[in-house]
């Protein structure tokens, strides 16, 4: 039996619905370096790290319009997707693409008069998103590595907004964490369509096939873990009155990934950011991480 009709939303709930505001929450990405930094009580980076924030969720949204009225068609053969907004119809793809416009500018712009760094981290950023829409998305392994690097994007771009150095381990565990979500996201992806299905709504889907993506998600969940834990022990290492709370960090760590693993095996994980701010446990071990890490950045 087909699914009943839904009956599109009117014009300016379309186009809030376009930007995905959910989405935004991955944009909280950037305060990763300065509160890792211990630098985030500090009035002139938190200042900047907000700009920063807001610029990204600009240049996010443009990527998001722009790439729902490149996709239109193929969304509309989507069990779900089909239900967006543009590709219901409740948003003409031309006014799309103007605001997509308008977004960019406000988002580039505001970028360069935070940070010169900033602004190509954005460039950087843009361009990564738009090789993503026009061809990446459709190379198996390399969707993956640019969805990621997207996440690592971010992170780098809350640093080089407050002229923070990055560490090589801050760099590493955003980068397998990254990797660890997207190729979660992919299982779940191809756990809500059947073969057919991922053919025509996105080929690199179809050349991935569960055993390979559990592969994956091992791979990078270990190396996250890895890496967090030589992070939280060379920080303690450096930072004797924080120490023990570096340490301590990493049982919440573990217990997010570990939780966040389980997910994504019951074939969860196509929405991360509904999955993240729906699960108890993953909200109570994420708090607990923030308040120990806390004490351990602040404890001088």
């Amino acid at each position: 039996m087909s699914p009943e009709p839904v009956a599109p939303p009117s014009l300016g709930v379309g186009l809030v619905r376009s930007l995905r505001p959910k989405q935004w929450a991955k944009n909280v990405l950037v305060f990763a370096a300065p509160v890792a930094a211990g630098m985030i009580d500090d009035r002139s980076t938190l200042l900047h790290t907000v700009a920063a924030f807001a610029c990204f969720c600009a240049a996010a949204s443009a990527t998001y319009l722009l790439n729902d009225a490149v996709d239109v068609e193929a969304d509309r053969r989507h069990p779900v997707k089909r239900h967006r907004p543009i590709a219901a119809g409740s948003v003409p793809v031309g006014l799309a693409f103007v605001l997509a416009a308008v977004l960019l500018v406000a988002g580039v712009g505001g970028a360069f008069l935070t940070s010169t760094d900033f602004g190509i981290t954005i460039l950087g950023y843009l361009a990564l998103t738009t090789a993503y829409t026009m061809k990446l998305k459709h190379v198996p392994v390399l969707d993956i590595v640019a969805v990621a690097a997207g996440f690592v994007l971010r992170a780098v771009g809350g640093a080089t907004a407050t002229d923070i150095p990055i560490s090589e381990w801050f760099f590493i565990v955003t980068s397998f964490g990254a990797l660890f979500m997207v190729a979660g996201k992919r299982h779940g992806e191809l756990s809500d369509l059947e073969a057919h299905e991922a053919i025509d709504v996105r080929p690199a889907l179809a050349a991935y096939t569960p055993a390979y993506l559990a592969y994956l998600r091992a791979v990078f969940s270990g190396g996250a873990l890895i890496a967090y834990c030589m992070w939280a022990f060379s920080s303690a290492e450096a930072n004797g009155n924080g120490a023990i709370w570096y340490q301590l960090s990493i049982v919440p760590f573990a217990v997010a990934i570990l939780r966040y693993a389980l997910l994504l095996d019951q074939g969860k994980g196509a929405e991360p950011e509904n999955l993240v701010l729906s699960d108890r446990t993953l909200l109570v071990a994420g708090a607990l991480w923030a308040i120990i890490y806390a004490c351990a950045t602040y404890a001088a």
